[in-house]
């Protein structure tokens, strides 16, 4: 065993419980385990920085973590709320159309930050490839790539939406359908 691992090994058997425990306060018991797992991830990427006594600085890693997450749920919601102003409007049936929406809405909700900014540069922005690339810093062929990627994990987050988690009164068909709309509005 190296000199790192050891160093490693003996700061997480010393303050792994109270790291938990800190973060197990301000987040809850499920999140905890999370926030641990990614605190001494960070502590094992950077061994060599961390100071002794290192629980001070595990607490403020932790404290981080929590505020990343904090943000990205912030962010997500955000991202939620923005979608459901720009949905189109209501189809002839309601309640199908408000069916259709959610399982979209879910699909998009499980995507990565990336692909939901490129569908959403497109779709709901209306920017052309070349355009929406530049935001993106990337290339015209680059973002197309990306674009085509991000149109098959939502379709495949659409249809893993089996009808079992549908909303009542959707098939997967109309579901794909909207989903298609989503990602090919430009």
């Amino acid at each position: 065993m190296t000199a790192d691992e050891e160093r490693f090994t003996a700061v997480y058997d010393a303050c792994r419980q109270r790291v938990w425990a800190y973060a197990a306060a301000r987040a809850g018991r499920q999140i905890a385990d999370e926030v641990v797992s990614e605190t001494f991830a960070i502590a094992w990427r950077r061994v060599r920085e961390m100071p002794d006594p290192a629980l001070p600085w595990l607490l403020g890693v932790a404290r981080n973590v929590l505020r990343d997450g904090h943000r990205a749920e912030v962010r997500r919601e955000a991202f939620a709320k923005e979608l459901r102003h720009w949905a189109p409007p209501p189809a002839a049936d309601v309640a199908e159309h408000v069916a259709e929406r959610h399982a979209v809405l879910r699909a998009l909700a499980e995507l990565s930050e990336d692909d939901r900014d490129v569908l959403v540069l497109t779709a709901w922005q209306g920017l052309a490839p070349r355009d929406a690339a530049r935001v993106l810093g990337c290339s015209k062929a680059a973002f197309r790539v990306r674009l085509h990627r991000a149109r098959r994990r939502l379709q495949q987050a659409v249809d893993r939406d089996g009808p079992e988690r549908a909303p009542s009164g959707i098939t997967g068909t109309e579901r794909g359908q909207s989903a298609k709309r989503v990602g090919h509005a430009a």
